[in-house]
């Protein structure tokens, strides 16, 4: 599959049932395939992430490589090698040029930023996981959002670690003609 090409504001997660994204800090699942498909749709693109999220990737990947990490804090003071802070989701937005910019950005997470984000997102690039797991961090609504692209067309992929899981890819609506 290829990621989609968006111009604008991207937000992309993957998700359980219940819409649960995490737990505890972290993702309650691993899914090689679900972060190789991550890092293919955010490669090259700047990715705007809260600190709780900078802070639930493995050490060795801070900053995330191949991408412009800007982290969004209210504590002005928090610094990390590799990381632009912003003080808001305006402020990051403002910080990449997002005006009408034809050049992606991504949002990564957390919750409260992927809500904050939903109103400037074009597109939205989530990965579907057919389990059932305890969380305290849900994706926003998709209300507002169409499929245009489901991977694969019927029923789920398998990962090696045995868990289903499918790519989709939903644009605001009004995108597909």
């Amino acid at each position: 599959m290829t990621p989609a090409a968006t111009s604008g504001v991207g937000l992309v997660w993957a998700e359980a049932a219940g819409g649960v994204i995490g737990a505890r800090g972290g993702i309650p699942w691993h899914l090689p395939e679900d972060l190789a498909h991550f890092r293919d749709v955010t490669m090259g693109a700047p990715v705007i992430m809260g600190r709780k999220t900078w802070d639930s990737l493995p050490e060795r990947f801070r900053p995330l490589p191949g991408r412009r990490n800007i982290v969004v804090t209210r504590a002005s003071a928090w610094t990390a090698p590799g990381a632009e802070t912003a003080g808001s989701l305006a402020e990051a937005l403002g910080s990449v040029g997002h005006t009408g910019s034809a050049d992606p950005v991504w949002v990564i997470g957390g919750g409260e930023l992927f809500r904050d984000a939903l109103g400037e997102a074009d597109v939205l690039e989530i990965t579907e996981v057919d389990i059932v797991v305890p969380g305290d961090t849900f994706a926003p609504s998709r209300a507002g959002f169409a499929t245009a692209h489901v991977d694969p067309a019927e029923g789920w992929h398998t990962s090696h670690s045995g868990i289903r899981y499918r790519f989709l890819t939903l644009v605001r609506d009004g995108a597909i003609d």
